[in-house]
């Protein structure tokens, strides 16, 4: 046991490394992206025994298909790999994701009841979902745990509250800024206009939260099951928190995107507001979670970046074996949009994170202007229904090791609420594509 936890601990210490480093480099003093990459990657090969089992045989097969993918691009049709830099896919949105748990940090969320007061019945069941939404585009997963454990206390957890703490999240990747989804779109592309973004996303994701009450109102009695009350202080943070990114990335630090901020933002927060304790507080509390809490990450960091890894090989290959003016769609406008959506959600329902589905067609793709925009999209509207349908999803995933609910259960149960959203997400997606022009 000794061996395991200095391995752990070696590892957590890597990622703090790979997060820092990833820091430096938005100063632009030196380039960091090769050195994050080899401290993040060296992280997972430490923990690569403790990630669950399904998680990894994904992401093994992610990253043999990236290197094989590679291979032959180099050996069959000559193309140029720089095979020092094959590591760096997807490490921007992996530091991001480090960056963000340091939320966890600030205050005492994770010992504290969750605030507001227990309501019941469909009032509760919004109440729950509105709570999970409004936390969750901070706090992203831990807010499930945080809501679902304290309606746990009373009893355990039924189906309702169950598919309310799945929605409220998995809908927040319609318009939050700091989601993953977000970061990994920005990533892919850059000159996507978020605003547009968040003016289409933010009212689908309302219109999540109504169909959720609608539909377990009608399908369950709601009479005895307990909800999640959001009162006004508990938006404060996150509220502040989302006004500070937009006040650095507008005003006082325009060079630098949603993403790279949130990298250093929230680790800066967190430890200042340690501060007030004393260094030795705040030191004992970034130890803490730098041995625990980020050899956790372990899943999460290794997806990414095994999707990272194949998004090159998969793009390396077409593009050395079709030419560099190959392109899946000559024009990426309505129904090229439509059939991407379809083609993401579907995939998650057969167990594939939509991560791979959106890092798979952006590498296929030759998006100039609105394109990226309308793509950007569809990554999030497709990600949004299909993590709360798949599986295997990291939202479903948690459920099942927290709770014991089956995937496959939650599955069959969403399946409804998919096909309403994905009628929705067509239409929205028919309306952007539109007022893109």
């Amino acid at each position: 046991m000794r061996e395991t936890t200095t391995r752990q601990h070696l590892a957590g210490v890597l990622i703090l490394l790979g997060l820092l480093a990833q820091i430096i480099g938005f100063t632009g003093a030196v380039p960091t992206a090769q050195a994050v990459s080899y401290l993040l990657w060296a992280a997972v090969a430490l923990l690569w025994r403790d990630i669950p089992k399904r998680s990894r045989l994904q992401a093994g097969v992610l990253i043999a298909l990236g290197v094989v993918m590679l291979v032959v691009a180099q050996t069959v049709y000559g193309a140029a790999v720089n095979w020092p830099a094959m590591l760096q896919g997807n490490v921007f949105v992996a530091s991001m994701l480090v960056g963000v748990s340091f939320i966890s940090l600030i205050g005492t969320q994770g010992n504290k009841r969750a605030p507001g007061k227990r309501v019941t019945g469909a009032d509760g069941v919004l109440r729950t979902w509105l709570g999970v939404h409004f936390l969750g585009t901070i706090l992203n997963l831990s807010t499930v745990f945080m809501v679902g454990d304290r309606l746990a206390r009373r009893a355990p957890l039924t189906t309702p509250q169950l598919l309310a703490l799945n929605r409220g999240l998995s809908s927040a990747a319609l318009w939050s800024p700091f989601f993953a989804s977000m970061a990994l779109v920005i990533a892919l592309v850059p000159s996507v206009q978020y605003a547009q973004i968040a003016v289409v996303g933010f009212p689908i994701a309302m219109l999540s939260g109504l169909l959720t009450t609608l539909e377990l109102r009608r399908r369950f009695d709601l009479t005895e099951v307990d909800g999640f009350s959001l009162s006004p202080r508990s938006l404060l943070m996150p509220a502040g928190m989302a006004a500070l990114v937009m006040l650095l990335h507008f005003w006082i630090t325009p060079s630098l995107t949603i993403v790279s901020i949130i990298t250093f933002l929230l680790p800066g927060v967190a430890l200042l507001s340690n501060l007030r304790e004393g260094p030795r507080f705040t030191l004992r509390r970034l130890r803490q979670h730098t041995v625990t809490r980020l050899p956790a990450m372990r899943g999460e960091i290794s997806l990414f970046l095994a999707a990272g890894l194949l998004t090159l090989g998969l793009s390396t290959l077409v593009t050395a074996a079709a030419g560099d003016e190959w392109t899946l769609f000559a024009r990426f406008g309505t129904w090229q949009a439509m059939v991407s959506f379809a083609a993401i959600t579907l995939s998650a329902l057969v167990g594939l994170h939509p991560i791979i589905g959106v890092s798979v067609l952006a590498s296929v793709l030759n998006l100039s202007g609105a394109e990226q925009t309308l793509f950007a999209f569809v990554a999030l509207s497709a990600w949004a229904v299909g993590t709360s349908v798949g599986p295997l999803s990291g939202i479903n995933l948690s459920l099942q090791g927290r709770y014991g609910v089956s995937g496959y259960q939650m599955m069959k149960n969403n399946l409804p609420y998919a096909a309403m959203m994905s009628l929705l997400s067509l239409g929205a997606i028919a309306g952007l594509s539109v007022w893109l022009g």
